[in-house]
């Protein structure tokens, strides 16, 4: 059977989507079909293929500023709209710990792309890290933004960090999310029309309804198999760049220093970088360090 290829589903202006998708020059948007899904990609730039995997509640706008910076130096960046999120859509609602594992394959393939870098956030790191892992093959180089190593140790000192998670499990249609970008999150407040556009697809039942199911099915089996010690039993192969805000209440310095303190161990090339002025939202908070952080990493360890 043949791969399905992308179609083009929008002008480039996203005013025939619903809801409608916010502004971000020079993208192109297309609709990406592979069995059982119908990915929303956002792309700029021509050149050595970068992905870049959103985090939550978030969706490929999150990487506005951050893609246009990395595209200006020579590279195709994909910004997909993963599983329950922004505007893709799903044929069933379930999500298991590697759907979008799964999914994320099934995208390189339909797009005839062997290696690409890979640049992730908060959840989305959580199918990077498994791609890292498990498909090494498939990634040049990684950058992981404020989500800690699959192979850290736990600690009493990092259960804050978990402490988000009650609301998502136990999330309730309609709820509204806008208190995630608290001041505990980021460094500076978000405007509102800023806040709107992160949030405008949890108008999608769709969306909505995938809070409690990625909770549930994706990010809680698999931090207890972080908790059990499953990654620190393998080896990281892939160059990977973990970037954390300085900011950051419950993911920083201090706190890797902790749990993170023997990467080699664990990893053929480990390195850890923060960004002044940045908290656990960092792309919003610092995009041009975040470009500046994984565009450095390409040229070194790529």
């Amino acid at each position: 059977m043949d791969t399905p290829q992308p179609s083009v589903a929008g002008p480039a202006d996203g005013t025939e989507w619903s809801p409608p998708l916010p502004e971000a020059p020079g993208f192109a948007h297309v609709v990406v079909e592979t069995p059982g899904l119908r990915t929303h990609l956002a792309e700029i730039g021509e050149g050595e293929p970068v992905v870049l995997l959103h985090g939550f509640p978030q969706h490929w706008w999150q990487w506005r500023a951050v893609a246009p910076a990395i595209a200006a130096e020579g590279y195709r960046v994909l910004c997909p709209d993963l599983r329950g999120a922004g505007w893709t859509e799903a044929d069933a609602p379930d999500v298991g710990r590697e759907s979008r594992l799964g999914d994320l394959l099934a995208l390189l393939a339909a797009l005839h792309l062997d290696r690409v870098h890979v640049v992730s956030h908060d959840m989305g790191a959580i199918t990077a890290m498994q791609l890292t892992y498990d498909r090494p093959d498939r990634v040049r180089t990684a950058v992981q933004l404020s989500v800690p190593p699959g192979f850290m140790s736990f600690s009493p000192k990092v259960l804050p960090g978990f402490r988000h998670l009650p609301p998502f499990i136990w999330h309730r249609a309609g709820t509204p999310l806008e208190g995630v970008f608290s001041a505990s999150y980021v460094a500076r407040p978000m405007a509102p029309d800023v806040e709107e556009a992160h949030l405008a697809p949890l108008r999608r039942p769709e969306v909505d309804g995938a809070v409690r199911r990625l909770t549930r099915g994706m990010l809680l089996p698999e931090g207890l198999r972080m908790a059990r010690g499953v990654y620190r039993r393998r080896r990281l192969t892939v160059p990977t760049r973990f970037v954390f805000g300085l900011r950051d209440r419950y993911w920083n310095e201090e706190i890797m220093g902790l749990v993170c303190g023997d990467p080699d161990r664990y990893a053929d090339r480990a390195d850890f970088a923060y960004v002044p002025g940045a908290a656990h939202f960092i792309t919003d908070d610092a995009p041009e360090a975040v470009a500046g952080l994984a565009l450095d990493w390409f040229d070194r360890a790529g």
